[in-house]
């Protein structure tokens, strides 16, 4: 059986256990097609019209101590387990411009809630709308016009609609602006862009309510803009060999449902149109305790902030909120085997409400998969003893679940990995395609002003850009009440004459009272970051936590009154916690698109919340400076980055001193060379 085959027969069957019914769905799974068609059906009945479009529908999570009352009970293995809570979903629809919070229960096949939202901002663009309103500017004539002046083919056009932010606006409508782009000669679109042509969509009408064309610069040759591999042409490098990946045994892990169960590692993976992946209720085996212990409740990107840093009329408004305004969940792309993920993956479908309810199936959504990369779970060589060399070496696997959201232009790979050592590692990956701007340059002596960019090839500007993470995390360290804790590293001055040493650095804790204590800027001093569970302790007498060990630290550049900082001043620092809330998920507020920044993370915590002792969440942000190189064109080379929560005297000592490494896999016919 090929590879091919191999990989085939392993996603069927992983896809079989994952669709199983079972007499006890989990209550934090993903809306499934029957349910998003149920929900379809009850929220038209209800309002017979066909304006009626869908912008969200997600699962109304149950309240958390329903859901840890659920767990608690087994009911995987009692038979008299208690239900799950009752099934219900959120949703937001857009009706006669109006955007309606309505709260369907499954079970009574009704509608328990409705209520026009009549706050700032529009809820996330529809896939349909978006498509619709690209097309608008095909029978305009100005635009027509404009292509006639620049000698293109309308054929070869195409647009795209991107959001506009606020910049202060009394009122705002609902608004994008479609950009359009030329690929004859290549399918790099974006690095062909039609700059100095914009026209505004009005989605509620649908129509173009203003339209620019203010200058002509040259369309970027298609010339070394191609990726595709079949349109690429020799020489070609560098040569890489192939590698077996198998595991005779099987897979290492088992689905049930959308619950994963992996050495000492159970968790659960959801989805939604929003957020995109969702690991809830992570739990790993203290062999020490013989029994599980809770450690996540729930982990997601609440947001991703894009602002681009040219502050020209043609690109001023970039400022994207890749979740709250275009859908991190319904942006997902559709891995493929062998190559996003190794041939030992398993894969999950997600499914999303389309603008008019139906299902949308994304095939492959998710890729699960245990990572044997050579990496060194711990080792040892002691060569102290006398007529003795003894060396220990444990080799390290753990357990990804992986993703790609291709948000227009850039394609984000989200990793969650889980290691036996209990560090919970979070990955992510940005390559795609650059933001681009035209010009009229082709070499750096030319320019005598800022470009807000990098030329990367002629007539072609890659803009400053950043990328700001940030990720709900609701660490639950062996139950709900847990503390945050600074442990700031401190340089002492040695005072007696004992010691030839003049200083040393010691640790000096500061447990977080309020929401207040716990803003936190990285970077600024050395400090390690716990949430520790004070009331339960180690043998030692250690409070148990885990401690964030951040990825790459970046700040806003922007003045905090900048429009677009405002909107985003979640982003102002690194680190927040606050007491958990069920309403508090969108760091950038429910409504985001033309949002003002009245409902942000920033807002939330000026109420300076106990937190100490308390079932709270911890906000991290993570970022990226990006400045644009000739690298990174015409197709960016991944930038990785990540974090991870990491047990801190979670553990009486070493979990995984006793862990065996896996045993090779010996092939026939193999010569070894040394």
């Amino acid at each position: 059986m090929d590879a091919t085959a191999k990989v085939t027969l392993f996603t069927v069957l992983m896809l079989f256990w994952s669709c199983a019914e079972c007499n006890h769905p989990h209550p934090l799974d993903p809306l499934t097609p029957s349910e998003l068609n149920l929900i379809r059906t009850i929220v038209q009945n209800s309002y017979p019209t066909s304006n009626l479009t869908f912008h969200y529908v997600g699962l109304d999570e149950p309240n958390k101590p329903e859901i840890l009352s659920w767990l608690s009970s087994n009911p995987r293995t009692k038979p008299k387990a208690s239900s799950p809570p009752p099934r219900r979903a959120f949703v937001i629809a857009r009706l006669q411009k109006h955007s309606l919070e309505i709260t369907v229960d499954l079970s009574t096949r009704s509608i328990v809630s409705t209520k026009v939202y009549e706050g700032h901002g529009y809820p996330m663009l529809t896939f349909g709308e978006q498509a619709v309103a690209s097309q608008l500017p095909f029978s305009y004539e100005p635009f027509k016009e404009s292509l006639r002046k620049r000698g293109l083919n309308m054929s070869q056009v195409l647009c795209a609609s991107f959001t506009i932010g606020w910049f202060g606006e009394a009122k705002t409508k609902r608004s994008v602006k479609v950009k359009c782009y030329y690929n004859n000669g290549s399918a790099n679109l974006y690095a062909r862009p039609l700059e100095g042509v914009a026209a505004v969509v009005d989605l509620d009408d649908m129509k173009i309510v203003d339209y620019n064309d203010r200058y002509v610069i040259p369309v970027p040759k298609a010339e070394g803009t191609e990726y595709r591999a079949s349109k690429l042409k020799p020489p070609f490098g560098p040569k890489l060999k192939g590698i077996a990946v198998t595991q005779h045994g099987g897979p290492g892990f088992t689905i049930d449902g959308h619950t994963v169960s992996w050495a000492n590692w159970k968790f659960h993976v959801g989805f939604d149109i929003r957020a995109g992946p969702i690991i809830s209720t992570a739990s790993i085996y203290d062999l020490h305790k013989q029994k599980h212990r809770r450690v996540l409740y729930r982990g997601f990107i609440s947001e991703l902030f894009v602002p681009y840093q040219d502050p020209t009329e043609e690109w001023y408004y970039t400022t994207y909120f890749d979740s709250g305004e275009y859908g991190f969940g319904q942006s997902m792309s559709s891995l493929q085997p062998l190559t996003d993920c190794p041939p030992n993956a398993a894969f999950l479908n997600a499914y999303y409400a389309g603008s008019d309810g139906t299902p949308v199936n994304i095939a492959n959504a998710f890729c699960i998969f245990e990572r044997y990369a050579g990496d060194i779970m711990w080792r040892h060589t002691e060569t102290a003893i006398p007529d003795e060399v003894i060396t220990e070496v444990r080799s390290d696997v753990s357990l990804v679940v992986r993703i790609v959201s291709t948000v227009g232009n850039y394609d984000y790979v989200i990793d969650w990995e889980f290691k036996p050592s209990g560090s919970i590692k979070i990955g992510v990956g940005l390559t795609g395609i650059l933001g681009i701007k035209a010009g009229t340059y082709t070499n750096m002596d030319e320019i005598k002003e800022d470009i807000y960019g990098t030329l990367l090839a002629d007539n072609t500007i890659g803009v400053y850009h950043d990328h700001f993470f940030t990720y709900y995390l609701d660490l639950d360290i062996d139950g709900e009440a847990n503390s945050f804790v600074k442990s700031n590293l401190e340089t002492v001055r040695v005072k007696d004459d004992t010691t030839p040493r003049k200083s040393h650095w010691t640790v000096v804790s500061e447990t977080a009272k309020t929401e207040a204590d716990a803003r936190i800027n990285l970077g600024l001093k050395p400090s390690e970051l716990l949430v520790v569970n004070p009331n339960k302790k180690t043998k030692q007498g250690n409070k148990i936590g885990y401690r964030l060990l951040p990825g790459p630290v970046a700040h806003p550049l922007l003045l905090i009154d900048d429009y677009p900082q405002i909107r985003a001043a979640f982003t102002n620092y690194n680190v927040w916690v606050t007491p958990y809330n069920k309403s508090e998920k969108w760091v950038g507020g429910s409504y985001v698109d033309r949002s003002r920044g009245d409902d942000t993370l920033a807002v939330w915590s000026l109420r300076d919340r106990e937190i100490e002792n308390k079932d709270m969440v911890l906000w991290y942000t993570m970022g990226f400076h990006h400045v644009p190189s000739q690298e990174d064109f015409p197709v960016m080379p991944t930038l990785s980055g990540g974090f991870e929560l990491r047990p801190t005297n979670f553990f009486e000592s070493n979990p995984v001193l006793k862990t065996k490494s896996p045993k090779p896999v010996h092939w026939p016919n193999c010569t070894s060379q040394h």
